[in-house]
């Protein structure tokens, strides 16, 4: 399927401006909204990786958004410099969830997506950032996460009504074993609907094509695995067709 990609810019009370990435199927228009997806990156910003999921997921028929949660669409291969961005924002998570919502209404505001059937994904800290949104309880149908960071800004309450796929790596040093058995819990106290699939073999970052590289640039334990990348990839479109009307 043919797709076309533009930039959303949204502006914060601030003035910062959230530059993200949207990637439509051609056939999405004004008459005929589709569902829509926003993405949340991992910690580098909206790179390469996000920009190629927005496109897939356009190709799979869906409007999808790579969400620029950093401002002025800082993006970056080191980790060091991720990790500083990553730690600013976190410092105030109230700031975060403000520029997701924001990011959520300025995409559901295009006529070409249907602001009844949304979704979201996140990759690692991106992971962390769908669930929190699912757990203020913006309009989400569907949340995945793939090798995501589990960590709550609080608990899930009866706000949470997204039903949740997590992809997790057996072998990820970044998040336990443990992170997930506490993000069941959580989610069992709130009656969420949710599916948990673990990867033999898979490292944290396990869907990336350049986990590798920014592995060895980094010395950080990531790693590429395809085939648990295209699993989870599968299994996450029939996930949101089953969810997405």
């Amino acid at each position: 399927m043919s797709i076309k990609t533009f930039e959303l810019i949204s502006t914060t009370e601030n003035g910062v401006q959230l530059i993200s990435y949207v990637a439509l199927p051609e056939n999405a228009t004004d008459d005929n909204s589709v569902a829509g997806i926003l993405v949340a990156p991992e910690w580098w910003g909206v790179v390469e990786h996000p920009k190629s999921v927005v496109e897939r997921l356009a190709e799979a028929g869906y409007a999808a958004v790579a969400m620029d949660i950093y401002g002025e669409g800082k993006l970056t291969s080191d980790a060091a410099q991720a990790n500083m961005w990553m730690e600013q924002v976190l410092a105030d998570q109230e700031m975060l969830m403000a520029r997701c919502q924001l990011i959520l209404n300025d995409f559901s505001d295009q006529l070409a997506v249907d602001s009844d059937n949304l979704g979201a994904i996140g990759f690692c800290f991106g992971g962390k950032i769908v669930l929190d949104m699912a757990r203020e309880g913006m309009p989400l149908k569907a949340v995945a996460t793939f090798h995501g960071n589990p960590s709550p800004k609080q608990p899930a309450n009866e706000k949470f009504t997204a039903k949740v796929l997590v992809a997790h790596g057996r072998d990820d040093s970044m998040v336990s074993m443990d992170a997930i058995e506490g993000l069941k819990s959580e989610l069992d106290a709130a009656n969420v609907d949710y599916t948990i699939d673990v990867y033999d073999g898979a490292k944290h970052g396990f869907t990336n094509p350049q986990a590798d590289e920014r592995a060895a640039k980094n010395d950080v334990d990531l790693g590429y695995n395809e085939t648990a990348a295209k699993q989870s990839w599968d299994n996450m479109l029939a996930f949101m067709k089953s969810n997405l009307a």
